[in-house]
């Protein structure tokens, strides 16, 4: 009996669950009993910050401020990428041209490009969306890039043989072929959008999650900034499965 309840937790989710709630239960109990801090809130109280947030409207409005910014960059960088990509993979020309530049940026880490952009895009919404997109855009094209140059052959020559225009075959042939890969860098630039989201708006905000958490915590109000920390790691969690949820269906005869 025990082996086939141990079997079932290893095969669903529910261990997980499990194991986050007994490290909840653990900070519960280090809060009143081994750390006497004020910036180490027992999670109750952290719960009735995040009540408090969202009936004031208050999280509501920092996530979906952070949301807007973070799915506009991603946009732009995914498509951005996915254009380039396919013309890097497929014309000679524009691979040599374009793979020093992309190998020059693609280790810059994002932080790093905010002050020049704060001088160049000043400090609104323009900047973040930016440095959003540029980092969403190289996990994208590099695997885009991948993709295209693992597709068969064999499909290729038959487009030609059928006298299949190259916009058509791209866009028919190559794309669907390429998606288990474009997609893997999608789902990596999602998680880094949201990431790199944040960092920008500590860095250089005046609204959002990033901003609101370092307001709290100049305002010791460690519950609160918890409370923030919760609901971001739980809308990473919910942008993923989301995102896993598409990918199935997008994919579903790939993963046959």
């Amino acid at each position: 009996m025990a082996a086939d309840v141990l079997k079932r937790l290893s095969d669903s989710r529910a261990s997980g669950v499990l194991l986050v709630g007994l490290l909840l239960a653990l900070w519960q109990y280090s809060a009143y009993n081994w750390v006497s801090s004020p910036n180490w809130p027992p999670v109750t109280q952290i719960a009735q910050a995040l009540v408090a947030g969202f009936a004031s409207g208050e999280l509501f409005e920092v996530f979906g401020s952070s949301l807007y910014r973070m799915l506009s960059g991603y946009a732009l960088g995914v498509v951005a990428a996915l254009v380039v990509g396919l013309l890097m993979a497929s014309v000679r020309v524009v691979h040599a041209a374009l793979e020093p530049m992309v190998e020059l940026l693609r280790p810059i880490p994002a932080p790093a490009i905010v002050p020049p952009l704060i001088l160049l895009l000043g400090v609104d919404d323009a900047m973040k969306i930016f440095i959003v997109a540029f980092s969403a855009f190289f996990p994208v094209l590099v695997n885009t890039i991948s993709g295209v140059r693992a597709v068969d052959h064999v499909a290729i020559d038959v487009a030609r043989t059928l006298r299949v225009g190259r916009l058509r075959t791209a866009l028919r042939v190559v794309l669907p072929a390429s998606m288990p890969y474009i997609l893997a860098g999608m789902r990596v630039s999602l998680a880094l959008s949201l990431i790199v989201t944040v960092v920008a708006e500590m860095i250089a905000g005046s609204s959002g999650i990033g901003y609101y958490i370092m307001t709290m915590q100049y305002a010791m109000r460690s519950s609160d900034m918890y409370a923030a920390i919760f609901v971001l790691a739980a809308l990473g969690y919910a942008l993923n499965r989301g995102f896993l949820a598409i990918e199935q269906r997008v994919l579903h005869w790939y993963h046959l």
